[in-house]
């Protein structure tokens, strides 16, 4: 029986790893010589998206250079393992950058806490970027979490938008990808699990209080009447029948 299941979870890991290599060359997101930097936030997406990136490169007749950031937001209490991730990023020959930076969130006047400390990481990750002189920044945004924002988007905003595979900021100076669009949270939830990624020292206690929470309860309850619903939703998007709409 344990041969058995040792046999499903390579297959299942294989399975992951292809999948993300379909997304890669689907939206053509790495081509040969490209350096990226992989933003790490050290919860289980970002650190299955730097070791299914390490891994393809080591199968693929193209070659690229990966470089990962992890943004310390010295006023949240969110915590992980630095030193786990260091020697992580070391056995997959990654060079690792820490950043150390505020959130400021006693100034968050009506702002949500999540709000302020993503758009603060994220501009420090286009900072260590532009820096570093690296031009492709992969995220490890999957799914679901294109189908949270889809449900978000149209029920704050009015809006019929996600986020996409692959997405050129700044008048081109950086493109953002995301490797894993194609695969489910839980799907990336058994695959670290498999892969024995450490958990978070400390997890974000802002986590539970956001619009995202809500809009993936909804979701939750439209997979009650239909287990393909997430997949449906994410495919929705590319398939608007403009006749029918106002």
């Amino acid at each position: 029986m344990s041969e058995k299941m040792d046999k499903l979870d390579v297959t299942f890991i294989n399975k992951v790893r292809l999948r993300a290599g379909k997304a890669i060359n689907q939206y053509q997101m790495i081509k040969d010589n490209d350096t990226i930097l992989v933003a790490v936030s050290g919860g289980k997406d970002s650190l299955s998206l730097l070791d299914i990136l390490s891994y393809r490169r080591k199968h693929l007749p193209i070659h690229y250079t990966l470089h990962a950031a992890h943004i310390i937001t010295e006023d949240v209490p969110y915590e992980i393992d630095v030193d786990w991730l260091q020697s992580f990023c070391v056995s997959l020959d990654v060079t690792l950058h820490i950043v150390r930076t505020r959130a400021n969130l006693e100034r968050s006047g009506n702002n949500k806490p999540c709000f302020l400390c993503s758009r603060n990481r994220r501009k420090e990750l286009f900072k260590l970027a532009t820096d570093l002189g690296i031009s492709t920044l992969a995220f490890g945004h999957h799914l679901d979490d294109a189908i949270e924002t889809l449900v978000m988007n149209m029920a704050q905003h009015a809006n019929i938008s996600s986020i996409p595979p692959t997405l050129s900021m700044f008048e081109g100076d950086i493109i953002a990808i995301r490797p894993l669009i194609l695969l489910a949270g839980a799907e990336l939830k058994r695959y670290a699990q498999l892969r024995g990624f450490v958990s978070l020292k400390k997890e974000c206690p802002y986590e539970e209080l956001t619009i995202r929470k809500t809009a993936r309860e909804i979701i939750n309850q439209m997979t009650q009447i239909n287990p393909k619903a997430r997949f449906n939703l994410f495919h929705s998007m590319s398939n608007i029948d403009m006749e029918y709409l106002p």
